[in-house]
C-alpha cells in the first residue's frame, strides 16, 4: 500500500554526530544485505572493540522488530547515500530517544511499541561507544 510519505528522495542530511551515522550505516547494511552482513560486522568491530557484539545484537533486533511490527514499508537509502530518507530520519529520531508519536508515524502502529524499546537500547549503546571513543564534534 502506497502512502503519501513513501518517497525515496534523500530529503534530510546525514546525522551530524559520528556515532549516529555509524548506527544508520549499520542499519542500512543489515536491512539491505542481511542480518549477518560482514561489512556491518566490521563497522561494529572497528567502533565497538571487544564489545562489538552488543551493537550488532541490538541493530539486528531493531531490524527484526521493525520488520515484524511495521504496518507499512520503511524506505531506506543505500548504505553510501549522502542523505537520509524521511523514514530514516524517523528511525534515527527513534534511536535517539523519541517516543510513541515517532514510532507510530514510522510503523503506522503506535499500539505496538516493541521496536521503540530496542531502538532506545541501540541509541544508548551508540552513545556509550561515542563516549568511549571520544567522538565529539
Amino acid at each position: 500500500m502506497a502512502h503519501p510519505h513513501d518517497s525515496t528522495a534523500l530529503e534530510l542530511p546525514l546525522p551530524a554526530r559520528r556515532h549516529q551515522t555509524l548506527g544508520l550505516v549499520i542499519l542500512r547494511r543489515m536491512a539491505g544485505h542481511g542480518l549477518h552482513d560482514a561489512r556491518a560486522t566490521m563497522l561494529a568491530l572497528d567502533a565497538g572493540g571487544t564489545d562489538f557484539r552488543k551493537l550488532l545484537v541490538l541493530a539486528r533486533a531493531l531490524i527484526v522488530d521493525l520488520a515484524r511490527t511495521s504496518q507499512r514499508r520503511i524506505l531506506l537509502a543505500p548504505c553510501c547515500a549522502a542523505g537520509m530518507t524521511r523514514d530514516e530520519g524517523l528511525l534515527m529520531a527513534l534511536v535517539s530517544g523519541a517516543g510513541l508519536d515517532v514510532h507510530g508515524v514510522l510503523t503506522d502502529d503506535s499500539s505496538c511499541p516493541v521496536a521503540m524499546t530496542t531502538a532506545h537500547a541501540l541509541g544508548e549503546e551508540l552513545e556509550r561507544i561515542a563516549t568511549r571513543n571520544r567522538w565529539r564534534r
